[in-house]
């Protein structure tokens, strides 16, 4: 039997598991359009890569991944695009981000797909097709998968596959779990070879007894070496990966540090089984268990296509008329969504739907009493009251000196405050406004670089130009100074050869000078004579033979 260990701190709030799983997973109908983000995972907003008016078929590409943190994108069904926009989308800022809206065409006709033999091809291929197929973590961090199985940075022993689902409410892995259990174990023994682990854990709260009993019945079918179903306690929240990895191993995964430092990695089951289903059948991540429960009739888990509107996917489960607001996760740890129209994402693991009886409206905060409740309760062992504090005050120095980005924002302090302080929007506030200002830091940092750098371009191409003019300048005084010193002699040569033909000549129209002559201008104006000569007597010649004949 082996050993399991506690966490710090830790709630129990009520689970309100029943509701949802008294009936099978069922397969929501083609809703009227699909509205898709490009943004559904950490990293990197996938590029869209077809056109208004085309038409698609299903598991096609329609976001190619953008740099190395980044993942694909595809079309839920067939159907024609209606249009590439900005628009919103499910996330906590309820800001609008680019999306794809489809039209379904009511064919559902796929693309040529099929599986590869994962015992056959080589490890980078398999992490490729992952990539390529849109496969990210689908416990909520929804971190591509591709990157999380590269182990060659670190050698894992351990292989942690997290079927906690410790938050209330949502019961979309237990489903999964009791109905595709062996599908679910494939996935996790391809992710074992992926990362050469040795042993594979899977982790299931104990308040889950079927899905244990159908993931240990799969575990002795298969036969599947070094892989271990355990049960441990309910326990708020258990699910987070460093509280799950403290239980299982006893490992303490400190503030900082990242568990595959430690030698383990941790996987949703969810995501094992879409591994499997992405390798196994060539499937790209097109739908998602969703579990919508709440002020509705029918609460139950949904198999649902990506970008399924909100409203559509809750008229199924019977959302009520007194339904006040939309909530995305659990009651603990999920958001807001901005509208009813948004499309459900990688990332949308429960839909609860909220009304004033259900959930009554947080009384009015009051001040904080020093009680320590929340230290106790903090599964991080951070001090809660103190980074309430320093958030309140815009104090961002000091919250990440008290380790604020070591929260997991897992609203554990806040249930127990009997002050009823928000605190974790405190903190989500603190964490935005830091990265905000890192950003404007960075962004300050770089243009403050390239305005330097334009600066030291500008002053070397003057210092160059300088030095250019003053060098030919240099060359121009050195070649005056040298024509001054020392005349060239060809020049001096020909300008004494000019002054001796011009001398000739004056000799010859001027005969009397003769005496002023040298020997050599004696000579040439003979010869100028002579051929003077000789021309006078070829023309006579030539008037000779030109006269008409004598009569006689």
């Amino acid at each position: 039997m082996r050993t399991l260990f506690a966490f710090h701190g830790g709630v129990h709030p009520p689970t309100h598991k029943d509701e949802s799983t008294r009936t099978p997973i069922a397969q929501t109908p083609l809703p009227s359009k699909l509205v898709i983000p490009l943004s559904q995972h950490v990293g990197n907003r996938a590029v869209p890569i077809v056109q208004v008016g085309e038409r698609v078929l299903k598991g096609q590409k329609i976001g190619r991944p953008e740099g190395k943190l980044s993942s694909a994108v595809h079309a839920s069904t067939s159907g024609t695009v209606s249009a590439i926009d900005m628009q919103l989308v499910a996330h906590h800022s309820g800001l609008p981000d680019l999306c794809v809206t489809l039209i379904p065409d009511g064919k559902d006709e796929w693309i040529a797909h099929g599986g590869v033999d994962t015992k056959q091809t080589s490890h980078s291929e398999l992490r490729h097709l992952l990539r390529k197929a849109g496969v990210v973590g689908l416990g909520g961090a929804v971190f591509p998968s591709d990157l999380k199985t590269d182990a060659h940075h670190h050698k894992i022993k351990t292989l942690v596959i997290n079927g906690a689902e410790c938050e209330p409410y949502i019961t979309c892995d237990d489903m999964l779990m009791r109905e595709r259990a062996t599908d679910i174990l494939r996935g996790a023994g391809i992710l074992r070879e992926l990362l050469h682990a040795e042993e594979v854990l899977i982790g299931i709260e104990d308040n889950k007894p079927e899905a244990i009993a159908a993931m240990q019945l799969a575990v002795g079918q298969d036969k599947h070496d070094k892989m271990e179903v355990l049960s441990v306690p309910t326990m708020y929240p258990s699910g987070g990966a460093k509280q799950l990895i403290r239980i299982l191993t006893g490992i303490e995964v400190a503030a900082g540090v990242r568990s595959t430092e430690m030698g383990v990695q941790c996987f949703n089951v969810a995501t094992a089984y879409t591994v499997w289903r992405a390798l196994a059948h060539g499937e790209p991540l097109l739908s998602r268990i969703v579990t919508v429960t709440g002020n509705v009739s029918d609460a139950q888990n949904f198999d649902v296509l990506i970008g399924t509107p909100l409203d559509e996917l809750v008229a199924l489960a019977g959302s009520k008329p007194d339904t006040d607001r939309h909530i995305m996760g659990g009651p603990m740890m999920g958001v807001d969504l901005p509208a009813g129209t948004v499309g459900i994402t990688k990332a949308t693991n429960c839909i609860i739907e909220s009304s004033p009886k259900l959930f009554p409206p947080q009384p009015p905060a009051l001040p904080c009493i020093r009680c320590t409740r929340c230290t106790d309760v903090c599964p991080a062992e951070l001090q809660p009251q103190d980074l309430y504090w320093f958030a309140k005050a815009n104090n961002f120095g000091k919250t990440q000196e008290f380790h604020l980005f070591d929260c997991i924002e897992c609203g554990a302090c806040a249930y127990v405050c009997p002050s009823n302080i928000p605190l974790v929007q405190y903190y989500r506030y603190a964490k935005s406004e830091i990265h905000e200002r890192e950003r404007d830091k960075k962004a300050a940092d770089l243009a403050r670089e390239r305005h330097e750098y334009r600066q030291l371009r500008i002053e070397r191409d003057k210092q160059e130009k300088a030095e250019k003019l003053a060098q030919k300048e240099r060359e121009a005084a050195a070649k005056a100074a040298q024509a001054a010193a020392t005349p060239d002699d060809t020049q001096q040569r020909l300008i004494e050869e000019a002054l001796a033909r011009a001398k000739a000549q004056a000799a010859v129209a001027h005969p009397q000078n003769t005496e002023t002559l040298t020997p050599g201008q004696s000579a040439e104006i003979a010869a100028i004579e002579a051929r003077r000569a000789k021309i006078r007597e070829m023309a006579a010649d030539a008037g000779a033979d030109d006269e008409p004949p004598k009569s006689h």
